[in-house]
């Protein structure tokens, strides 16, 4: 492998199945992800996991915190901050009910996974602390899904805090996979009085580290990532600090991301549009090259 991308074995029987009309894609469910980003004199740093390589998804890959919707966040009202859920809807792509779902889950995930918060009593103020017994047994709650984020936020007397997030960009899991998401990919900064910590079962270590250095590391061979996260770090690498990447989020486009497989020549070709680096020719019966 010249590089560190994630490429699982049952792909090219899977691509091949598809490209001959013998596999039937499954729905993509609604997801999200968080670039959580805090500065340094020099350059935003970017939080990310490892996950765990007994996972059956992208063992030993390196991500962001994220995970999938709960669909009961889609209409339990909450108290919410920052642009409507109307503009919500607009930028995401979807209805009202469901902006609020996703964003609940980008809010949620990033709790569940790094112990950070994006809400706060007020809505112009973020909680500072969310360590100690009562906060990790609702987070644990959470993660059980004993109730909902919506739920969670009432419950705390908690406000949503959207006006801290941008949502960058959008990518669809290929066609022939057999767990597939349509995951929206925000940023978000550090607040202030907040830390992260590996509170994910999910992961078996978390870096605090440079774009260009995990973009580096994964060019070498050493860190294992999946495209939209190689993809994602590319793109943070030219932004100075926390504050420009969340003022350049309003305007990326978001036509989501979705691989295609095709036969040609005596082998399938795999590709994601916009994103030639990760090209993958398969030559039937071989390995992808």
């Amino acid at each position: 492998m010249a590089n560190g991308q994630w490429y699982p074995p049952e792909w090219p029987e899977r691509i091949r199945a598809l490209a001959e009309g013998t596999l039937t894609p499954v729905p993509p469910r609604r997801a999200a992800t968080v670039m959580l980003l805090k500065d340094t004199d020099t350059t935003p740093l970017v939080h990310m996991l490892r996950r765990r390589t007994t996972m059956a998804f992208a063992g030993g890959a390196y991500a962001y915190p994220g995970g999938g919707v709960d669909p009961r966040d889609d209409d339990h009202r909450i108290r919410w901050a920052g642009p409507t859920r109307a503009w919500w809807a607009d930028r995401l792509g979807v209805d009202e009910t469901s902006a609020q779902a996703v964003v609940c889950a980008a809010v949620r995930e990033t709790y569940e996974e790094a112990g950070v918060l994006l809400a706060g009593p007020t809505p112009d103020t973020v909680v500072g602390d969310t360590t100690g017994d009562e906060w990790e047994a609702d987070r644990a709650a959470l993660v059980a899904r004993d109730f909902s984020f919506a739920e969670f936020l009432d419950r705390r007397g908690l406000v949503l805090r959207s006006d801290l997030l941008g949502v960058w960009t959008r990518w669809i899991t290929p066609e022939f996979e057999s767990r597939r998401y349509d995951t929206w990919f925000f940023v978000a900064a550090l607040p202030d009085g907040q830390r992260t910590r590996n509170a994910s079962t999910e992961a078996d270590r978390t870096v605090w580290i440079r774009p260009e250095d995990a973009t580096d590391g994964y060019d070498k061979g050493e860190l294992l990532m999946m495209p939209p996260t190689v993809a994602t770090l590319r793109q943070l690498v030219p932004y100075g600090s926390a504050a420009d990447v969340l003022a350049a989020a309003p305007v990326r486009d978001l036509t989501p991301v979705l691989a295609r497989a095709r036969l040609e020549n005596g082998e399938v070709v795999l590709s994601w549009p916009g994103h030639d680096e990760f090209t993958k020719h398969v030559p039937t019966g071989g390995s992808p090259a």
